[in-house]
């Protein structure tokens, strides 16, 4: 309480009663009264969450530019029987018409449930096609859709439910199938009869790479496994220290003539001569997008690719480097992510970004020539107060002169790899699950209800 002061009139009346906590309160409202008023800041106002809003960062984006392009003529693909990541296994340009319409549509197994997702790539090899479901029922197909066997990879004494990936091969005669259950098998394309079967440490939940007799792979303990594709045993190991922020579907080896190069939860990027495996460099990538939750898990998901005498390497948390293949030596660091394999053609690089837009860059600098926005959240009834899932958008993959990305919105579109112009777009019944091949001058893709999609 405030102490109390008395005045007395000239008559002995108490005529004046006031506390010292009440002139407190008269002194600051004289200075209030005397302060100038607060300045109103001109300009738009968001909410906490709008000032995440990735539509908002693209303001500051660098305008869209039109540069020329020279690509390679297209070329006919007959496979499509490895991941693209290596020179060897990657048509750069592949024959594909324009005006793409549904041929074919195929049940091949269980599609994406609640508690698994189909991510595994079909491969196409000697006039068959080979997928793995969600359930990892193994399948080949003919060119016309004719199921041709099925097989089971879960192990006699697990569930399917637990485990989830893989990744597909076919080289040297042989199905070389990797899964979530640690396993790396060999069978026969022709009749899915088992050859070898390893056992890894860890997952395995990318796709092999197959080349000279050698069956490369990464697993979820950060190990990566050179094994003799002949009888699948070990020939050399590479570790990295274990990382738990993973994503499904471990990135593919990279391989050339000389090189094999890994990727691991981490964001680090190793490279080792491939026969021996003698370590000759590593490489991180490092940074990450501000804001962003998911940004915390650093594990590579634009697997490193090969091209020429660069190897391009990108996280989901929003950054993607280049490096001198020899060396290691980082050339440029791009601010975004890649959750695909880039695809790079002429002198531009091209990606899906961590923030869904399809853009490209120069592939001399990494600096942005443009970039154009591919679906992001799945709508809702109030965007700013949750957002239940994104759309997933896979590619890009440069075939019949257009850049082609495969939603599970349910488009197959094509742009212009001049300007990112829209050209065409080819409804994906269900939406994509697994990012689109070509082989044979058709583009195959996975829908998330587990049916394989032929295009021409």
């Amino acid at each position: 309480m405030g102490q109390t002061a008395t005045t007395t009139g000239r008559n002995g009346d108490r005529t004046l009663r006031i506390t010292t906590s009440t002139a407190a309160l008269l002194a600051l409202a004289v200075l209030t009264a005397c302060a100038e008023p607060d300045a109103i800041l001109p300009g738009e106002r968001f909410g906490p969450r709008e000032v995440l809003d990735p539509a908002l960062a693209e303001a500051s984006d660098p305008a869209n530019r039109a540069l020329p392009l020279a690509l390679v003529a297209p070329q006919a693909a007959p496979d499509s029987a490895q991941s693209p990541v290596s020179p060897f296994a990657r048509t750069d340009h592949a024959s594909l018409g324009t005006a793409l319409q549904q041929v074919m549509a195929v049940k091949i197994g269980q599609g994406d449930t609640r508690r698994a997702r189909l991510n595994v790539d079909p491969v196409v090899a000697g006039g068959r096609i080979f997928t793995l479901d969600s359930a990892h029922q193994l399948s080949a197909l003919s060119l016309s859709g004719q199921v041709l066997w099925q097989k089971s990879m879960v192990p006699s004494r697990d569930q399917a439910e637990q485990a989830q990936g893989g990744g597909l091969a076919v080289a040297e005669g042989r199905l070389y199938v990797a899964s979530g259950f640690g396993r790396v098998s060999a069978l026969d394309p022709a009749t899915g009869a088992e050859i070898w079967v390893q056992q890894l440490g860890g997952t395995a939940t990318g796709a092999p790479t197959v080349r000279d007799g050698l069956v490369y792979l990464t697993s979820s303990d950060s190990i990566g496994w050179t094994l003799e594709a002949e009888t699948g045993r070990i020939r050399w190991q590479i570790e990295n220290p274990e990382d738990l922020n993973n994503m499904a579907g471990a990135p593919a080896p990279a391989v050339d003539d000389r090189l094999v190069v890994f990727a691991f939860g981490s964001g680090a990027v190793q490279a080792a001569l491939r026969q021996g495996g003698l370590r000759i460099w590593s490489a991180d990538v490092v940074g990450r997008r501000t804001g962003v939750a998911r940004a915390t898990v650093t594990d590579i998901t634009g697997d490193p690719l090969i091209a020429g005498n660069r190897i391009y390497a990108g996280n989901q948390s929003g950054r993607l480097v280049a490096l001198e293949a020899g060396s290691g030596e980082r050339l440029w660091t791009a601010r975004m992510g890649a959750l695909d394999p880039v695809w790079p053609a002429g002198d531009s690089v091209f990606l899906v970004s961590d923030e869904n837009r399809l853009v490209r860059l120069d592939a001399a600098t990494g600096e942005q020539i443009w970039a154009v926005d591919l679906p992001g959240y799945v709508p809702v009834r109030k965007p700013q107060r949750r957002r239940d899932a994104a759309f997933v958008n896979h590619g890009p993959v440069l075939a019949g002169g257009r850049l082609i990305v495969a939603s599970s919105d349910g488009a197959l579109r094509s742009f212009d790899p001049v300007s990112g112009a829209l050209l065409a777009s080819a409804p994906i019944p269900g939406g994509a699950t697994t990012r689109p091949v070509i082989a044979n001058g058709t583009l195959y893709v996975i829908s998330r209800d587990g049916m394989l999609l032929a295009y021409r």
